[in-house]
Order: structure tokens, then sequence, then C-alpha cells
């Protein structure tokens, strides 16, 4: 790579496929750089007696991904290896779950009860508005003149206070409002600093503390809707933050108190699908003394892990499964009902009710569940493709693990794999993440038992994430071939019918004989035909056996995702609230995913997002009561027209017909998104917290302003 000195842009030199040598020139390269572990790792994994790696991560086993070589030290994140950001949080919910199985004897004997302050009734008060306008070190105050937002805030109606700080949200400063708002007898407040997202619940807590209604409560974000994003206007920025807060304080003056609901906990689990991640969820929610009823509709727990036979690291995944279906089922706190069917399911967090078929009989039975986790696991695709129907010598990954567990691999001599069979098309456009090791691992199994065999893997791209790369290396080194295949190029498989005819003498012959008088004994030869890159040119080979590399499918939950309500992606698999910062939670309160019913995953992977389901739901079990939220819409039923429109457009399904003929929304089940207020033509639903009149009130200040 050379600088371009007139343009001062970047010249790239490097080879095409088809080994031309190519110059290019960009005005930026990027490079895509990989991990290193700190010095400061190695000490901490020194101080606290872990092993660690030779790459330097934390030694762990691929059953338990969580625990270090150290008892009672668990490890999440990238110190255990390499990865983004949604597996370090749920590895990092796995391992909280893990401590808490070690902990959970103490569960609540150090537990401080936090002094409820009697809240003070401001009904017929006029507003008393309190001010505090945050310099947030410099991140505001270096843009914004602070002192002439205050000033002006003085001067706004019904404002009777107003005060600086150089962090609004420090232990001291929230002391401080404690007492002006005691001190002044401020009935509202708004805070000009930064994000609602990350700082609201630290202020209405604060307000909770000094006798105050909690939503009697704004705030202007001054810093990342100002100052940070004119920083280079700080004439205009003051101005702004001046608007803003005009406009809070406006809102704040409509404001009324809120009063939260609180509901008991159904102390019980329910968690559909006996897999690895089923199993390994109820285990970790039952180990900490909470009941599990545990849902399987097949006769037997184990799910697809039961056709697998050991990882690639070699571990075995037939005893482990064995070993963890035997724990389950006689665990003193888990019941295990199989041969299973969910027919209903309603409720809401903390309090669900699920109905179940059971057993050959499908007797009913209603389960009473505080939360609910969903494993219900994934299937191997079945192909159409490469002939997989017409001859038994094409085998799915799976079908040859069996193979060489039970015939071995003396009798083969070519090998062909084929990459990406029903992944990454137009039926199903992702990866699914674990087939290329799945080829990698029989690759260096044939190998192992017939040295002299030809492996052949024919590939898109190699995705051996993370530490699974070293195998491929292997692979590589132990002379299994890869070539990359173009998918508008894919390689084709034929079947050769070969015929042999006994003749009198009882010897055969090839059936190209002009004449025969016995019976034929037909066997077909399989040839798989590909480019080689390298070569320019079309490669045939006779290959014994076929493997394709099928794609994870998800298993078919349609029937039971609508009865759940809970969401699913185009492919079938459950969806959750938020990839990075809830990867584990779906969209409704109190249900929870993991393992392949979420997405394609290793079996490391599972277990550690099985734990971290357990963790999540134990934040439920673990409270005797749960506070639901006061921003719920509400419906006027005297003038509801009951046209529905509340009850198509709720993306939680939440808005039902009642028994009077009107609309009726669940506060328990009510996310607040304020889309059915918003669709309502009869306009007889609000949202508490953003009525219109609290809506309009901040346009209209904005207005004022301006005009």
């Amino acid at each position: 790579m050379d600088e371009v000195r007139e343009t001062g842009n970047l010249m790239l030199n490097y080879a095409d496929e088809e080994g031309n040598i190519c110059k290019e020139e960009f005005d930026m390269v990027i490079l895509s750089v990989g991990l290193v572990v700190p010095e400061e790792n190695r000490e901490l994994a020194r101080t606290i007696g872990v092993e660690l790696d030779k790459y330097g991560f934390a030694k762990t086993s691929p059953f338990t991904p969580l625990e270090s070589t150290r008892p009672g030290v668990f490890v999440s994140g990238v110190f255990q290896g390499p990865k983004d950001i949604p597996s370090s949080i749920t590895e990092a919910g796995g391992a909280a779950c893990a401590a808490g199985i070690q902990l959970s004897q103490a569960r609540n004997t150090a537990t401080r009860e936090v002094e409820v302050v009697e809240e003070r009734d401001t009904t017929d008060e006029e507003p008393r508005i309190g001010v505090f306008v945050c310099k947030c070190g410099i991140n505001i105050a270096g843009i914004v003149d602070v002192d002439a937002v205050s000033e002006y805030s003085s001067t706004l109606p019904g404002v009777v206070y107003t005060g600086e700080n150089l962090f609004t949200c420090s232990q001291d400063a929230q002391d401080l409002m404690k007492e002006t708002i005691v001190e002044n007898r401020l009935n509202r407040v708004v805070v000009a600093s930064c994000t609602p997202k990350t700082h609201e619940g630290i202020f209405m807590d604060t307000l909770e503390k000094s006798g105050l209604n909690k939503y009697l409560f704004e705030m202007a974000n001054i810093r990342n809707q100002n100052s940070w994003m004119h920083f280079h206007e700080p004439e205009k920025a003051t101005e702004k933050a001046k608007d803003l807060v005009r406009m809070a304080v406006a809102r704040a003056a409509t404001l009324k108190p809120l009063h939260e609901q609180r509901i008991s906990v159904t102390v019980r689990a329910l968690v559909i699908g006996g897999g690895i991640a089923g199993m390994t969820a109820a285990k970790g929610l039952a180990d900490q003394g909470f009941d599990v009823v545990l849902v399987e509709k097949e006769a037997q727990l184990g799910g697809l892990a039961n056709q697998m036979y050991a990882t690639i690291e070699g571990a075995d995944i037939r005893e482990y499964v064995k070993d963890l279906a035997k724990d389950v089922e006689s665990h003193e706190k888990i019941q295990v009902l199989k041969q299973s069917l969910i027919v209903n399911f309603t409720g809401y967090k903390g309090n669900f009710t699920t109905e179940v078929l059971v057993g050959p009989g499908m007797y009913e039975r209603k389960i009473e569940h505080g939360v609910l986790i969903i494993a219900t696991g994934a299937n191997e695709y079945s192909p159409d493709e490469y002939l997989y129907k017409e001859s038994d010598r094409v085998v799915t990954q799976l079908e040859l693990g069996h193979r060489l567990e039970e015939q071995g691999a003396d009798d083969l001599e070519q090998v062909v794999m084929i990459q990406c069979v029903g992944s990454r098309n137009e039926n199903n456009i992702n990866c699914s993440r674990v087939c290329c090791q799945g080829a990698v691992k029989n690759a260096l199994h044939i190998k192992e038992l017939n040295p002299n065999a030809d492996v052949f893997i024919l590939y898109r791209d190699m995705r051996m994430y993370a530490m699974l790369e070293e195998y491929y290396t292997e692979a590589r080194n132990k002379g299994v071939l890869f070539f990359r295949y173009d998918p508008e190029n894919p390689p084709i498989v034929e079947k050769t019918i070969v015929e042999k005819n006994q003749d009198a003498s009882g010897s055969y012959g090839s059936s190209d004989a002009a004449e025969s008088d016995g019976s034929t004994d037909g066997s077909d030869t399989l040839t798989v035909t590909f480019t080689d890159h390298v070569l320019g040119r079309k490669v045939a080979v006779d290959a014994d056996l076929v493997t394709l590399s099928a794609g994870v499918e998800a298993a078919d939950t349609e029937e039971l995702a609508t009865i759940l309500k809970t969401g699913r992606n185009r492919e079938g698999f459950f969806i959750e609230a938020h990839v990075k910062l809830r990867p584990v939670d779906s969209a409704t309160e109190g249900i929870f995913i993991c393992g392949t019913a979420h997405s394609p995953k290793l079996i490391t992977e599972s277990i550690a997002q099985a734990m971290a389901a357990a963790s999540r739901a134990t934040t439920f079990l673990s409270q005797d009561e749960l506070t639901l939220s006061a921003v719920t819409a509400e419906v006027d039923p005297e003038h509801c027209a009951s046209c529905l429109i509340c009850v198509r457009s709720c993306p939680f399904d939440v808005p039902r017909i009642n028994e009077d003929g009107v609309s009726q929304i669940d506060a328990a089940l009510c996310h607040g998104c304020g889309v059915c207020a918003s669709e309502c033509p009869a306009k007889t639903i609000k949202l508490n917290w953003y009525e219109d009149n609290q809506l309009l009130s901040k346009v209209e200040s904005l207005l004022e302003g301006v005009m």
C-alpha cells in the first residue's frame, strides 16, 4: 500500500482470485484488527488463580463455558474469548446465574429496606416548578452559557426556584435537590441536563425520596440534543437550550400525579423445550430454589443433541445430555412433562397461566407461573439439493457423524463436503453459523479414522469464528482440501448407474456388453464437479460419499408463537427485545428466549444463553411483588365506538373488546408505546404522562418563542 502524492489517497496492491495483480486507489483504508489480550488480564488471572489458554483467554470447557478452572470464579465477555456485545452481555447474565446458584442460600439475608417517604398531596396546589440546570462538566458548560439559561429559567411562568450543578446526577447534587424540594415546597421539577434514557430514573427516585410523586418530573436534554450537536455555534446552542427549558417547564405545569400498581408474583417458572438449552435453564432456576415445570413435546429429553456425538473439542455430547437429563428428571424442584403440547397462554409478567395437553392421554392441565422461558430448539435442514433424496450416499453432517461412529471410515477414499446448503439463499438469507465447524469437525474425524482418505470441502466463505480457527488450520495441515465456489456457479453432483451383468460362468462384466443372459446388479457413482479458482478450470471428483452441510432450520413454532403472542423473524426464530441490550428478553416482559429457539448457535453458546435466561427470570421470581409502570393507555368507555382500530394497530396485541362491547386495555400488559392513542379516531384513548395537552403545551411554548 502506497500513498498517492498528488491526491493523498492510498494505492492498494492486491491479487484477485485468478492471481492477477491489481492496483486500486482508495480515499480510506480501514483495518479490521483482531483482539489482543492485555497484560493486565494475565496479571488478574495470576492474582485470582485461574488458568489461561495459550492465547491468554480464560480456560473453560465446552459444557461449562462460564466456569474458570478455579471453583467459584466465573468468567464472561472477552476475558473468556473473542466475542461481540450481545454474546458478552449474554455471558455476563449467565455468569450471574452461576454465581447466584452458589449464593442462593444467602439470598435476602443482607437486604436493606429502602425507607419509603409518604407522598405529599399536591392535587389542589398551583404549579411550583424548580429548574435544575446541569453543567455536565464541560459537556454542556463548554458550549452553552449555563448562567444565562438558569437566569432565563427564573422568568418562566410557575418557576419558583432555579439552580445550577456541576453534575446534577451526582450523589451530592441529589441530596441538595431533595433539600431544595422540601424547603421550597416544589411540586414540579425540571432537570436540564443529558439524556432521559439513562438519567430519568435517577431523578424520579430523588422526587420520591422527597415526598413528591415521581411523575411530576420533566427533563430537557440540553446535551445530546444541543451542546453535542451544535458545538460549533455556542450562541445558538444557548438560545436552543432556553427553548428546550421553556418547553419542559410548560409541560411540567400540566403534569399530574400518577400511581403505579403492585402485583404479586407466582414463584414458578415454565420452560418450553427439553433440549440442552431448556434443561440448562430449568436446572439453573431449580438450583436456586425455584419451582420449574419443563414441557417437552417429544418422549425423550435432549432435542437435536441426541443426534450428535462430540463437540469439535472432543467433548462427549451424548454422555453430557444423558447426565443432564438425569439431573433434571430427578431434581426435586423440576417437574418434567413429556409428550406435551401448549394449547393456551394468558396473563402478564409475574402471573401467567398456561394450558397444556400432557402425555399420550392428552389430559389437560393448567400451570400458573411467573416467568416463561422459550427453548424450543431447531432442526437440521432437510435438503432437496444435490441428489440428497435420490442417493443414500448423499448425507448431511449429522448423518455423517452417525455413520462415522457406527461404521468408521475405512471404506471412504474420497469424501466431498458442500457448504451453505439451505443457508444464505433466497429462502434463508442468513448464515447458520455452525455448519463450517461441523464440516471441519467431521473432516478431522475422517482423517483420524482413515489418514489416507481425501476430504474436499467446497465452501463459499469459511466462518470458523473465534477460537475455532485453529481447527481449520489443523484440518489444512492434515491434508483436508478446501475449494471456494461461487453461488452463481455452485458444485454439480451427478449420479451414474453402473450395471453389471452375470453370465453363465458366474463372472460379471460391464453392462456395455452387447448381450447378457443373466440378471443385472446396479450401483451408482457420484461425481462432483466444481470450478477451481486457482487452476481456472473445472475439476471432477468421484466421491464415495457426498456430505451436505445443511443449515439450521427453526423448529415449527408458528402455532406456539401465535398462542404466546411472541414475535419471530422471517426464518421462524424467536426475536429478542434488543439485540445488544436485552439479548435474551422477548418483547413481552417475563418471557425469555434461549438456545437455538433464538438463532443457530453452538452447544457452548446455548448453555451460556440458557443460564442468562435463567438469570433474567430470577430477577422476577426473587421478588414478592412487581411494580407496573403508570405510563399506560386508558380507554374512555363512554365514547368508544368499538371500531377495532386499537386492536389491529397495537404491536403487542393488548387491547380487546370486553363483555360490554368496548375496548379494554390491561395495564399489566400495556407497554405504553402510545400507538393505540395516536390511531384512535375518536380520541377516546389517552396515554398517561403523554396526554394531548401535555404534548401540545411543549409545541405551543416553542411557537411562542418563534413568534
